[in-house]
């Protein structure tokens, strides 16, 4: 595994390469106890992008959202804003606000004085037309205008959702933390605040870091994203970076779904290595890292690159029996077994069954793909 925490972005064009580091973790680590939470982060935060922390829970992607926030000093490392040791300062002199999971909005405060609340504590004073006119423009940008007397207990999931959004921003920080703020919306609410968050972002260019556990919300959302496991960074880089070229066999099973077949070394040419599997198939797949001949490895293969077919198989084919099929609209899935391989998915896209029609659970069918989409990974 790497624990680099910085990984430069290869293919998205948009992606902030440029752009300056506005907090770095040094070597940031943190220990509860007898609890290692952090081990020895490493990670560069730039300027106006979106990041995501992603990973199971207990993984550290929280401490490290809290340790970013002040609410937590490193055990050893040191935190940097804008070039700066901040390890000692507090939360409140930080230019960092946060958005909670479970909002920690002032039930007894309307809208307005929920959003403004921050406003009246700084020193000096802010005028009251100023703290109003704020008040009424962040209320725009979050769709929430014309709601300013609204009590909170009056507000939907979605709607107080969008106010701790507008009082953790009415302060201009310049980084934005949320701690898996959509965990309580539904499904529908959930998407449309994915979008809502993203519109937002790109027009403040405040730097916002997400903490989730939900790969499909830091896939579609995320500028990078910090893969993160046992209190460790293991990869980081662009979504589409991480889905295509995962870098372990932990990451490929956590970003997206995948295959796994076990199997071992038999013959590396270049940039294909041959795999021997359980079975004694020989496949073909792109090695990430260096493998020695016998070396335990293992096949990923995406669900989507699998195809199936009712034709004869070949040496490079495996039979396979339909186990189980679920429609999803735009794609069906297929649970198909092996006789010594097991069970693995395969994601149809719907226009392939108009040509060839859709396969029913019995089913003895050919599977197969191209050597070129198939990685190989050490069994991490």
């Amino acid at each position: 595994m790497t624990n680099e925490g910085y990984t430069p972005e290869r293919d998205r064009p948009d992606a902030k390469v440029d752009a300056k580091v506005i907090v770095e973790l040094k070597g940031v680590s943190k220990t509860f106890g007898d609890v290692l939470a952090a081990d020895n982060l490493n990670l560069r935060i730039r300027e106006g992008e979106f990041l995501s922390f992603l990973g199971p829970s207990g993984c550290g992607k929280t401490t490290a959202l809290r340790i970013l926030a002040g609410f937590e000093t490193p055990t050893t490392g040191d935190v940097l804003l804008e070039g700066e040791v901040v390890n000692d300062l507090d939360a409140h002199h930080r230019p960092v606000n946060m958005v909670f999971q479970q909002y920690a909005l002032f039930p007894h405060l309307n809208v307005a004085q929920n959003v403004g609340y921050g406003l009246k504590q700084q020193r000096p004073r802010v005028p009251k037309s100023e703290i109003a006119r704020k008040v009424r423009e962040v209320l725009e940008l979050v769709r929430l205008e014309g709601f300013e007397h609204r009590r909170i207990w009056e507000m939907s999931g979605g709607q107080q959702q969008r106010v701790a959004l507008a009082r953790a921003i009415v302060n201009e920080p310049k980084m934005l933390l949320l701690d898996e703020p959509m965990a309580a919306l539904d499904r529908k609410l959930r998407k449309e605040m994915q979008i809502e968050l993203q519109n937002i972002q790109r027009t403040l260019g405040i730097t916002f870091v997400l903490v989730t556990h939900d790969q499909e919300e830091a896939l579609s959302m995320s500028d990078r994203i910090c893969i993160m496991r046992d209190g460790r960074i293991v990869q980081v880089g662009s979504p589409r970076e991480l889905y295509d070229h995962p870098q372990s066999r932990y990451v490929a099973g956590f970003v997206g779904t995948s295959n796994f077949f076990d199997g071992k070394v038999s013959e590396s040419s270049g940039d294909m290595t041959c795999v021997t599997l359980e079975n004694g198939m020989v496949v073909k797949g792109e090695p990430v890292g260096e493998f020695a001949i016998g070396q335990d490895v293992c096949i990923n293969v995406r669900p989507e690159q699998v195809f199936l077919s009712r034709n004869t198989g070949g040496k490079d084919t495996l039979s396979v029996e339909v186990k189980n099929r679920i429609f999803l609209g735009e794609h069906t899935e297929y649970l198909v077994k092996h006789d010594t391989l097991g069970e693995f998915l395969v994601l149809a896209p719907r226009q392939s069954e108009l040509s060839d029609g859709t396969f029913n659970p019995g089913d003895r069918l050919q599977a197969s793909w191209d050597a070129g989409t198939a990685l190989v990974l050490d069994r991490d």
